[in-house]
């Protein structure tokens, strides 16, 4: 396959980038409808799947996690915390660290949660296998973006 034309590459269908962020997006409004009578957004289901994962997690923890900064996820708990999903408290050898436990209506909303996996997968038309490949695809890419992000030269704005 012959390499496209500058002018070719230069139309948005052909960035990757735009490909997913504008699949992210779609994705996104797919499950806006799926947790609005769990009262989340997507970003509070995220935290939540990664306390139903693993409960009593420290806010860096989830943080790495969810690739989230503590001043986006700092936000996101204090709405899960006055909504009775989460406890935050400090831990008890360093005060310095949050850490974040499920309370008895966080955990019990994972079984409400239970057949939003379902219905995102029927609405991709994947089977399950084709969907474990392409998540493991765009892991891996998402993996060599971080990794050459780290690596890159520091640029320097003058």
């Amino acid at each position: 396959m012959a390499t496209p034309k500058t002018a070719e590459l230069l139309k948005i269908d052909n960035f990757i980038c735009f490909a997913l962020y504008s699949a992210g997006h779609a994705m996104t409004r797919l499950y806006k409808p799926l947790l609005e009578p769990l009262g989340l957004t997507y970003p509070q289901f995220l935290v939540m799947v990664a306390l139903w994962e693993k409960d009593d997690r420290t806010v860096g923890d989830i943080g790495d996690t969810l690739l989230l900064e503590s001043s986006t996820l700092t936000p996101l708990l204090k709405r899960l915390e006055a909504a009775q999903l989460i406890r935050r408290t400090r831990d008890r050898e360093d005060e310095r660290v949050v850490r974040i436990q499920l309370t008895p209506e966080g955990r019990a909303l994972k079984e409400k949660a239970g057949g939003i996996p379902e219905a995102i997968g029927c609405a991709t038309g994947l089977t399950v296998p084709d969907i474990i490949n392409l998540t493991t695809e765009i892991k891996a890419l998402r993996d060599k973006l971080i990794d050459a992000q780290a690596n890159a030269p520091a640029s320097h704005a003058t």
